[in-house]
């Protein structure tokens, strides 16, 4: 197996479907990001399969620019434009994100809306095993991210200017939705199981919880943790963020508890011989950070993680979609895509396991 550290971490030279003026990204910088100074080097960071990113250097000075990719994109993905927005909206709150500097919709100067922030130094984890960690320092690091989650979904979304971030109420009804027509439109292949959970998901949806702002891709290589502490400075990759169940949200994360080891997981682990909280522990860690009185009944919990078993066997054939456009932003592109089908058989069993 891969070893993801070594396949994700660090930057590369630009792939030549993703290069672009850099002179004239110079320019633009010069005109918008206040102290941007000397001349511009540019890398692409390694990680990441959506929108490509990149590493900017420029005298003393480093950045990161999010670009939505080129080519024939999907509706509604990769907007650079909400992530921006959201990543501003949070920088005085409890939620630690890089600063964000300026948001770019004019396709005449890179090829695709973009936006610069902060480069952040720090660690990234990308085997949720923390090899090399001690037990202590891995029950830190997972309590960390417990503890920054629990504080995104106390944010007040109208308090942080985020009350027009999305549409109030029926939002699985709306995500069902939206991630069906995300999966037919970037289908790559019939999968039944996919099929079966079109169907199946409509109709066995929980009462509607409360509205905060969602992440919406939650995991341990989307946060920079700091070189030495078990403190989390940035929260990346907002692509996805919206406003709606923060319990939907949370399930998602726990996803890597049930997702094998060969897709970066917990399923199999003997987590507590590692020093990581099983997930039953891990969400009653969340709800009392995020003060729910009550527990989650276990058939809503089983729907929130078949529904986004399903979300996440869209986001990959979106991968895989990509992939075959030749426009992914990941050399392990057409590899991820292929966990679209043991994802969605595993759903489905789960699926079929909550008795109605």
């Amino acid at each position: 197996m891969s070893d993801p550290q070594a396949l994700f971490t660090g930057t590369q030279p630009v792939a030549p479907a993703h290069q672009f003026d850099e002179d004239r990204l110079a320019v633009w910088l010069q005109q918008h990001v206040a102290a941007f100074d000397g001349p511009l080097s540019v890398a692409q960071f390694k990680g990441g399969q959506s929108n490509p990113t990149f590493l900017l250097q420029a005298g003393e000075r480093r950045y990161v620019l999010r670009r939505k990719p080129m080519g024939e994109l999907l509706p509604s993905a990769h907007a650079v434009d909400r992530e921006f927005r959201v990543i501003r909206a949070l920088a005085n709150t409890e939620v630690p994100v890089a600063t964000a500097h300026a948001l770019c919709e004019d396709p005449r100067v890179i090829g695709s809306a973009f936006y610069v922030m902060d480069h952040v130094s720090g660690r990234i984890f990308w085997d949720p095993t923390l090899p090399g960690e001690t037990p202590d320092a891995r029950a830190a690091i997972y309590d960390e991210l417990n503890r920054v989650l629990a504080a995104l979904h106390r944010v007040n979304p109208a308090a942080v200017g985020l009350a027009d971030f999305g549409r109030p109420g029926a939002y699985l009804q709306r995500q069902v939705a939206r991630w069906t027509r995300q999966y037919k439109a970037a289908q790559t292949e019939t999968i039944d199981a996919v099929e079966r959970l079109i169907d199946w998901l409509p109709q066995h949806m929980p009462p509607e919880g409360e509205t905060r702002i969602v992440h919406g891709d939650y995991r341990i290589d989307n946060v920079i943790f700091h070189p030495s502490e078990p403190r989390i400075l940035a929260v990346l990759d907002w692509e996805l963020a919206t406003l709606g169940d923060p319990l939907v949200d949370f399930a998602y994360h726990a996803l890597t508890w049930r997702m094998p080891q060969g897709s970066r997981g917990l399923a199999g682990v003997n987590t507590a011989a590692l020093g990581i909280p099983g997930e039953a522990r891990y969400l009653a860690s969340y709800l009392m950070r995020t003060e729910r009185k009550q527990p989650v009944p276990g058939r809503d919990w089983a729907y929130y993680l078949v529904f986004n078993m399903f979300r996440l066997v869209g986001i990959l054939q979106g991968i895989a979609h990509r992939a075959q456009l030749g426009n992914a932003s990941n050399a392990t592109a057409v590899q991820t895509g292929r966990r679209a089908r043991p994802l969605a058989e595993q759903a489905w069993a789960l699926a079929q396991s909550i008795n109605h």
